[in-house]
This record gives structure tokens, sequence and C-alpha cells, in this order.
């Protein structure tokens, strides 16, 4: 260690739920201010005193500014970093709003990290926060609505969205935009791959997600409290309802949420004079930040390199392996997001260390892009309740576009840069013998994968396939038309994975029908 060794010194979290006791519907801005006020005293040093030296406030990006054109029905902050930062004493020199992703949470960890290293930085608080549920609540009020509308200025260094990745025009054409949907579609990549059943793959994704619901019914800051079994999650119920194949309700993450997370990274140096006991300190002893290409780029679409190398990368900075872990946090949001790593790295559904510190985002709860934050924070304070015990955070952005990987230890460690440039290549190189893409075709193919979407009655409306083209093998995105209710009827009762299928241009995109 040096003077500039980074270490987490301080976690918050701050959450409510509509029927709590004392329930205060808190803006997004204040569920991170309170969060951020949580990380300062968690320091065991005045909060106060570590306010004044914090001089680099970074954002999670909320869901209401994460999309060309979204919008804040109840208004929001130009400056949410400023926001917060102004409600808990701090001043910072420099002002963050980061890019789409629920990767950001561990990268900005690891980019706080490595400011600190290279004396860029000295007290860095980063912050997010999501309340989506009160704002459906006070949208459908008669009793009025706040206006959260904020007019801070100042310094801000916007990143974008930053979603050239994931939005390619073969999903626009296609209206393939939202993540159970093409989620979905990796899931029935890796379903056809391993060659299970719909039941075998629906009851092995519930085992995967039911230890995750019990871990949740021991969080006080869960959305969703409720230990559910194997069966209750493999049923299709009223309350278990379809979505898109293969995922029923309670197998995907829920949005519909009010939670903050921050955490405080600071120099050794800094800490010190500012008083932070040593155990409250954990040091990040391995990471890792890699892409994949657009999702019908991947060689494998079931599969993700960039996950697994990036989780296998950070292990081995940190020195240490898979069996040395006491905890485990695998980005949750579907059961996909979950597999790639653990098919790679041989982790079972039941290993007794558990996938998750929080309970997983379908029970815990999924804030946007910043579920990590609170992944990252359960792990601090599980670590320093087990000194010199070895933690592992894995988050996801995107349709696994993005991953980032985050292995930290109360054991001191110096700060170790990595090297992302030949992780990146080994991603890269795994993906060299991918099928070409094209937009506009004709002719038979071969389903590689599919998904079909419901209403809330349960009733098939549509259906999305990738497909081989049996001339020249290149990959397709298509639709079956609303109207064309044989083929949708057969996608939705029977199994089409290896089926042949005749593509067609439409107006805009492509369609399928039954050879």
């Amino acid at each position: 260690m040096t003077d500039r060794t980074p270490v987490v010194v301080g976690v918050g979290q701050c959450s409510e739920r509509l029927d709590d006791p004392g329930y205060r519907a808190l803006s997004p801005v204040e569920l991170g201010a309170e969060a951020a006020r949580r990380a300062l005293a968690d320091t065991g040093a005045d909060p106060a005193a570590v306010a004044a030296r914090v001089d680099l406030v970074a954002a999670v990006r909320q869901f209401e500014m994460s999309a060309p054109g979204a919008q804040a029905p109840l208004g929001r902050s130009d400056n949410y970093p400023r926001s917060v930062a102004a409600r808990i004493g701090a001043d910072p020199r420099r002002a963050v709003l980061e890019v789409v992703g629920g990767q950001s949470p561990q990268h900005l960890v690891t980019e706080a990290a490595g400011l600190i290293a290279a004396g860029e930085a000295d007290v860095v608080v980063l912050v997010g926060a999501e309340a989506l549920s009160t704002v459906r609540r006070l949208l459908g009020s008669e009793a009025g609505r706040p206006d959260w509308t904020e007019h801070v200025g100042g310094q801000l260094e916007d990143r974008g969205l930053g979603l050239e990745s994931y939005i390619v025009p073969e999903q626009v054409e296609n209206d393939v935009l939202t993540p159970v949907l093409q989620y979905a579609l990796l899931e029935h990549a890796r379903r056809a791959r391993l060659g299970l059943s719909r039941d075998e793959h629906r009851r092995e994704m519930a085992e995967l997600f039911a230890p995750l619901s019990a871990v949740a019914a021991r969080n006080p800051h869960a959305a969703a409290p409720t230990a559910r079994s194997v069966d209750e999650l493999a049923a299709a119920t009223s309350d278990n309802r379809p979505i898109t194949d293969p995922y029923l309700r309670h197998l995907v993450a829920r949005e519909q949420v009010n939670q903050g997370a921050a955490v405080v990274v600071a120099g050794a140096d800094a800490a010190r004079e500012l008083g932070v006991p040593d155990d409250r300190w954990v040091h990040l002893h391995g990471h890792a930040d890699l892409v994949e290409p657009p999702l019908l780029e991947r060689a494998d679409l079931g599969a993700s390199p960039a996950a697994a190398t990036a989780v296998r990368r950070a292990l081995a900075l940190a020195g240490i392996g898979v069996d040395d872990l006491a905890t485990v946090d695998l980005y949750s949001c579907f059961p996909i997001a979950v597999r790639v790593v653990t098919d790679e790295l041989g982790l079972a559904a039941d290993d007794p260390r558990g996938l998750t510190v929080t309970g997983g985002l379908p029970f815990f709860g999924g804030p946007g892009n910043d579920y990590s934050m609170h992944a990252i924070a359960d792990t601090v304070t599980a670590l320093r309740a087990r000194p010199g015990t070895f933690g592992l955070v894995g988050a996801n952005g995107g349709a696994i576009h993005k991953y980032s990987a985050g292995v930290y230890s109360t054991r001191a460690a110096p700060w170790r840069e990595g090297d992302g440039a030949a992780a990146q290549a080994e991603v890269d190189a795994a993906h060299a013998k991918a099928p070409g893409t094209v937009r506009r075709a004709e002719g038979p193919a071969t389903v590689e994968t599919y998904t079909v979407e419901y209403s809330r009655d349960g009733t098939p409306h549509g259906a999305v396939v990738v497909g081989r083209l049996h001339e020249g093998e290149h990959r397709v995105l298509a639709r079956v038309a609303s109207d064309d209710t044989a083929t949708l009827g057969t996608f939705a009762t029977a199994d089409p994975l290896g089926s042949t299928v005749i593509v067609t241009p439409a107006d805009r995109g492509l369609r399928v029908t039954l050879a």
C-alpha cells in the first residue's frame, strides 16, 4: 500500500415501500442524498469533514434519462450529482453523470479507484437512485403532483447515453428494443445449445432464482421480501403470468422500486487524515470492464465471453480463484445474465455461498442502472463482518452488452491496473466466427432462437425470431405478423427451435411464417 492506495470507506442505502410506516414519497435526489449521508456516516469519521473533502461526485444515470426522448413526468434535476452533493454539504470540483447500463456502479468504483491512485482525486462519492414506484403512485393520485424539477447548473460531465451497441438498425426495424425481448432471445439460444425442453428450462430457471428470493426475504431494503419456492416460480398463475417466453413475471427484474445507494472511495492518506478507522477499509483487489458486440453479431447468443472473462480476469488480478470467494453477487435481471457466468465458472444454483447478497433484481429490486451499487454496499458490509475474506460483484449492462466485475476484501492490497486491452482482445476473438447479418432477405431459414410476447390476460400477441438463412447462413432478425395467428399459435404451444420458417421482406423489417 501507498498513501494513494484507494479504499472503500463508506456505503449507504435508502429505500421505501409504498406500504411502509412513515412512507415519505422521496424523489430520486432525496433517496440518493439520504443514501450518501448514510455512506458518509458509515465511514466512522465526521461526516461533515468527509463531505468537505469530496472532490468528485459521480452519479448513475436514472431511467428517466436513459433513452432518447425519455421524460421525467414529475421533473428532475438538471445536474443530479450536484443536487445530491448540495444536500450532503459537499462542493465537488467535478461532477459526472455516467452512461446507461447496469455495469455503471462497478465501473465507477473502478474508475474512482484509478483516479485516486493517480493522484487525480482524494475522496469520491458514487451515488444512484430510482423512485419509479413512487412516480407511478403520484401520477395516479388525485391529491396533486409534486414538482421535482431542480435547476442546479454548474459543471457537469454528462457522458451521454452510450447506446451505440445496444440499439442497431435490425432491432429498430423489427421493434426488438426492450430488455425482456432481447434477453428472451439469449435465453432460448442457451436452451437450444444445452438441449433442454421448455419445461426443463423453466424448472432450471426457477431452481436458480428460488434461493435468491430467500435472501431478499431477509433484506430490509428489498422491494419484494418474499421467499418463493421452485414450484411457485415455475408455475404460470394470475400472479406469475407470462411476460415473454420463457419468462414468467417473477423471473424478471422488478423496476417498480424506490431505492438509492452510495459508496465513498478515498485515498489511504485522506482516510487516515479524516480519521476513518481501519476496520471500515475495504480494498478493490481485482477488476475488469469488458464489452460484447451488438446482439446479432455474437458467435453464441446463449453465452457471454465478456461476462465470463471479466469475472475470470478480476479474480486473476486479485490472485484468487472462485473457491476463495466468501460472497458472490451476480447481476440477475434475468436468469441468462447469471448463467453466462455460472456456466463458465462451474457455480451451481445451490452453491452454499449463494449467488447474491441482496436478493437479486426480481426480488430485491432493479433500481434502473443502479442495482449493483446496492450489491457493492451489501458486499462491503458482509466482508467487514468476515475480515480477510473475498467478495465478487458482477455488474451487467444492456442485454449483456457491457460487464464490469470487482473483487473486494478487507485485506490490504495495492492498486492494480489490470490489462483491459488483452482481456478485450480475448472477448473479440471469441466472436471471430460469428455469422454475418443481413437486414433484407427472402427465403427459408432455420430458427436459431425466438420469443413470444404475451398480453396481460395471457394471450400471445407477437413473436420474434432470429434465424439462419438456408442460403448463405446469414443471421436475420424477423417478426411474426400480428395477424398470423397460425404461426403465432404454433410458436406459443410448440417448440420452434430448429424448425424451418419462411422469411419475407415487409414495409419495415422482416416477417416469418411457418414453412
